[in-house]
């Protein structure tokens, strides 16, 4: 619904006689109309849905066209589906090739947040070759890529998907208006989606949740009425804070405040024909910007208020523990309470997966863990941990083997008798992470030892306090350093390796050798946007992030709830 409402809104759909919307759900469709049109995903469970309604019809003798819209594909499977409930015959099907939906100048979106759970979960690839058919569009629309980087099972698989849709349809020859194309796997990086985002956009999506770059703002922000709002480039003043760690936001807002008071106050003095220049030109854009302004302010004191009740700088100061690794003591603790006092079960997954991959510890339903863990939030999220041990985000240890390594590290760290506590907690590094590893070649935690100014980053890791520099962005920026992934081969293996680099005999316009194009094959959240975004005003780059779906660490782990009550 909310990428249709970018594309065409109710009333647009109602000039072209649509009577009614309805969301597709498992109940009967009250409506007077002689014909249906469904427009919806491929899945099979809606598929049925809409079977029943059909067969409900029949049942009282209604006669009804039916006409479903696939997008951004039809599957056979959908059709056999139809075939099998008996109303092949009734229904018309068509399908609506939708791949790409701009957010913004440089975000675009295939709105495919299931990508992540089919792919990288279920196994199941129908949707790499709809990511291939993106590359496709762009590829018609621009020219050919330069160059093309990647790293990851499925970014492989859409590029070759890619290749075969290019050589089976018409060849034309045309200059190059895209540089380089990165494709990077979502489970590449997993530290950087499950860390908190504390630049402002990645905030507000936290906490108000954007859906296809626009965000609701509740009464606690406009204290009168729930408001819609379009978060993009042409927001003057989200435009200015977007980017900006929370820390910095306030003192901006100030200082536009302080802007706008001064173009306000240029009215004094002004003869008749002045004032009626500055009304007709000036004051419009004044006032919007004002009601953006007094918004923005809005939202920034809702989201102080909701992370100062959260204990937020406590729970930052465990991440960067964790990032860090130091005070795993403290952190174990930190999490172990946080469980025990049920402050919040996404929170507790979040953290749990975090110290499991950053501290080469895989933390298995144990004493402590097997019996906080379901008791506080239900014996039916046990198939929740089942998934997240499956996606490697949780590791348990292998029957029989002995917990030796990790009693001795945990006995360095606390004292004998938390260490008592902890044995049963973790495996002995049988699936060693290599996040340690991959975080002392590429420099991803900057030293400590330094006051890291927020106000002026020196580096990507501003995105996260100074604390961690996002490895997706870190492999980005090497691979188009090194113009490839030549001496970086002890970092490919660390991430199991599918890399690879292709360059293409293509003349390229001067200016297009700047843009990239970076694809997120699983999802990618507002902070690696931001990242990219400095890295590309640092190094003279234009990034364009295209990806499956915006998330973050709430978004990643729903995904991957799997209640069985």
């Amino acid at each position: 619904m909310s990428s249709l409402d970018r594309i065409a809104n109710v009333s647009t759909l109602k000039q072209h006689e649509v009577d009614k919307l309805y969301k597709v759900e498992y109940r009967p469709v009250v409506s007077t109309s002689d014909q249906l049109c469904f427009l919806i995903r491929p899945r099979i469970q809606t598929v049925k849905w809409i079977c029943d309604v059909a067969n409900a019809d029949k049942a009282v003798g209604r006669l009804r066209k039916y006409h479903i819209i696939f997008t951004p594909q039809k599957f056979f499977a959908c059709e056999a589906v139809l075939e099998e409930q008996g109303i092949f015959g009734d229904v018309t099907t068509d399908e609506w090739s939708f791949y790409l939906l701009p957010l913004d100048d440089d975000v675009i979106s295939l709105e495919l947040p299931e990508f992540f759970r089919d792919n990288f979960l279920a196994g199941d690839q129908r949707w790499v070759r709809t990511a291939g058919s993106a590359l496709h569009l762009l590829h018609t629309l621009y020219g050919p890529f330069s160059k093309v980087y990647g790293i990851g099972r499925f970014s492989k698989m859409a590029y070759e998907s890619w290749r075969e849709q290019v050589e089976e349809g018409e060849q034309r020859a045309r200059q190059a208006e895209i540089g380089t194309v990165f494709l990077i796997d979502r489970d590449v990086d997993y530290v950087t989606p499950l860390c908190s985002q504390v630049v402002y956009e990645g905030l507000v999506d936290d906490i108000f949740r954007i859906k296809c770059g626009c965000v609701e703002f509740g009464t606690e922000v406009t204290s009168d009425k729930s408001l819609k709002v379009m978060l993009n480039s042409q927001d003057k003043v989200f435009n200015e804070i977007r980017n900006e760690h929370f820390s910095n936001v306030f003192g901006l807002l100030s200082q536009k405040a302080r802007n706008l008071q001064t173009a306000y106050d240029k009215r004094r003095g002004m003869d008749i024909k002045q004032m009626k220049t500055f009304v007709s030109d000036e004051l419009k854009g004044l006032k919007q910007e004002h009601r953006l302004l007094s918004l923005h302010i809005s939202a920034s004191e809702s989201i102080m208020k909701k992370k100062t009740q959260q204990d937020f700088q406590e729970l930052l100061k465990t991440e960067h523990s964790l990032l860090e690794g130091f005070e795993i003591r403290e952190s174990i603790c930190f999490l172990e309470e946080h469980i025990i006092r049920q402050v919040n079960m996404m929170e507790s997954l979040r953290l749990l997966c975090l110290l499991s991959i950053t501290e080469n510890v895989k933390p298995r339903p144990r004493p402590h863990l097997k019996v906080s863990s379901p008791q506080s939030y239900g014996a039916e999220h046990l198939l929740t941990f089942s998934n997240l041990r499956q996606l490697g985000l949780l590791v348990e240890q292998p029957a029989g083997e002995t917990l030796t390594v990790m009693e001795s590290r945990v006995g360095k760290l606390v004292n004998d008798k938390t260490a008592g506590k902890l044995t049963g907690a973790f495996s002995s590094l049988a699936k060693k992470s290599n996040f340690r590893a991959l975080s002392r070649k590429l420099n991803l935690v900057p030293k400590s030892d330094e006051e890291y100014d927020l106000r002026v980053p020196r580096d990507m890791a501003y995105i996260f306090s100074g604390a961690y520099v996002p490895l997706s962005c870190k492999l980005v920026e090497q691979v188009l350093e090194r113009d490839g992934w030549t001496g970086l081969e002890e970092v490919t293996k660390l991430l199991n390796g599918q890399e690879f680099a292709v360059t293409a005999d293509s003349s390229t316009k001067s200016d297009a050798q700047r843009i990239v194009i970076v694809v997120f094959l699983g999802g990618c959240t507002f902070s690696e946007i931001s990242a990219l975004r400095f890295l590309g005003r640092e190094k003279g780059y234009k990034f364009i992030v295209v990806t499956t779906a915006i998330t973050n660490s709430s978004r990643l782990i729903e995904s991957l709830l799997g209640n069985i009550a």
